[in-house]
């Protein structure tokens, strides 16, 4: 239907189809499209209803001057334009999918109104003109807005960028440096403008092969990945370090770049390393304690089995150490069982196990002894050496041991039966006094 109806009446009359196209455009957008109808037209209707009030309002030459720059009156209340553009920022609109926006509904509008016009009038001209540079208007306000949030986003940003102790920097796909944090500079000692555009290897870091692998990893399959290594910096920081890679994505969900944040954890792997220590090492000995000594047994267990080598177990016993404690004290008992460990491992290779399981019993793992009597030399050195006194105070304290021993495959397949063996073994050479040595015999 043809008219010459005034553009602010027509806009406020046909504002539901000029809506209904401009709303078919904006689902293109990538961000409007995933957007419900009413958040996709959130302030659509009140810009345009606006609009309409400003076509009709008295405006001086120069205020009509100032519209055609994108510079309206100022005013305290907050433009439904500027609302739109708040709106947007925070739903992940770029400022390119904003502007289609308005450009969209400018669209809709003039498409309309030209179809509904008989002949265009001075006066629809001058509404036309006042029009586009209401739509001026309300983009300078509401990107001014986005702009601002978005500054200050940058600002907050920033400010926990800078603020962090951890380092951390972005690169770029071929892994350059785009940006890199205070705490990145302290820990590299080095300036900005000597590492932007520079790679990991550029700067000699030894880990930067395995790094590159893994930053090519990320970019290609979109996905965080987190690594570790060791190295010292200039600055002197660190041993070990732990990083976290994660993409950062465009509005098309491509990878655009990577950003890595790195954190020393020297300290905290001393302070596990020491954990683990007291958990599997005897603490008065220093020893491995059973859990460990069983760790270790079932690993030579399968070395042997794969090597087809046999393994021998010797199971220890302190005679006469009961009494030394009852008469002379447990400080006098601890310190005989640590030099009864020192001198456990002058008797063995470095490559074979001393252990205490607790008490005053000890065990050792022998890997090397083809023999029988390869592992009966050990065991008899092992008697004849805690068979010299131990002069704890100044004082001579004499012990005796007796030893069981147990081997791979020949009298048990697992561990523990091996452990098990030798252990009955022992009692053997105990029940035959002491300084004696008995090899486990099965029954038949």
């Amino acid at each position: 239907m043809q008219t010459n109806e005034r553009l602010a009446d027509f806009i406020r009359t046909e504002i539901e189809p000029i809506l209904q196209d401009w709303e078919a455009f904006a689902r293109t957008i990538f961000h409007a499209n995933r957007m419900s109808n009413t958040g996709l037209r959130d302030h659509a209707r009140e810009m345009l209803l606006d609009i309409a009030d400003d076509l009709e309002s008295r405006q001086t030459l120069l205020q009509q001057a100032d519209k055609s720059k994108g510079h309206g009156p100022e005013v305290e209340v907050e433009s439904w334009a500027e609302v739109h553009g708040g709106d947007r920022q925070s739903s992940g609109f770029s400022v390119m999918e904003t502007l289609s926006e308005f450009r969209a509904l400018r669209a809709s509008v003039v498409s309309h109104w030209t179809r509904s016009c008989l002949v265009v009038t001075g006066e629809q001209l001058e509404d036309l003109t006042r029009f586009h540079e209401a739509i001026d208007q309300a983009v300078a306000e509401s990107l001014e807005h986005y702009t601002d949030e978005k500054d200050k986003e940058t600002r907050l940003f920033e400010a926990v960028l800078i603020a962090s102790p951890d380092p951390i920097y972005v690169l770029d796909l071929d892994g350059r440096f785009m940006y890199a944090n205070k705490a990145t500079l302290e820990l590299f000692s080095l300036e900005l403008n000597a590492i932007t555009g520079k790679t990991t290897h550029d700067l000699e870091f030894p880990f930067a092969s395995d790094f590159q692998r893994d930053l090519e990893k990320v970019v290609l399959e979109q996905s965080t990945y987190r690594g570790k290594f060791n190295h010292t910096f200039a600055s002197g920081q660190g041993e070990q370090f732990e990083y976290l890679l994660a993409p950062v994505l465009d509005e098309h969900s491509s990878t655009e770049a990577t950003v890595c944040i790195l954190r020393d954890i020297t300290a905290r792997a001393l302070a596990e390393e020491r954990i683990w220590h007291t958990a599997h090492h005897d603490l008065l000995t220093g020893l491995p304690n059973r859990r460990l000594f069983l760790d270790r047994l079932d690993q030579e267990v399968k070395h042997a089995k794969r090597s087809n080598l046999p393994l021998s177990v010797l199971f220890m016993d302190l005679d006469g150490f009961k009494e030394v404690n009852d008469s002379l004290g447990h400080e006098v008992g601890d310190r005989l069982l640590a030099e009864v460990a020192c001198r456990l491992i002058e008797c063995v290779r470095e490559d074979d196990t001393v252990a205490r399981l607790g008490g005053d019993e000890f065990t050792v793992i022998l890997t090397g002894a083809k023999q029988r009597e390869d592992v009966q030399y050990v065991a008899q050195t092992i008697i004849d050496e805690l068979a010299v006194p131990f002069l704890i105070d100044q004082q001579p304290v004499q012990i005796s041991v007796s030893v069981g021993i147990s081997f791979y495959p020949r009298d048990a397949l697992t561990p523990v039966a091996l452990l098990e063996c030798a252990d009955r073994a022992m009692y053997i050479a105990k029940k035959s006094g002491s300084n004696r040595m008995s090899f486990y015999e099965r029954a038949d």
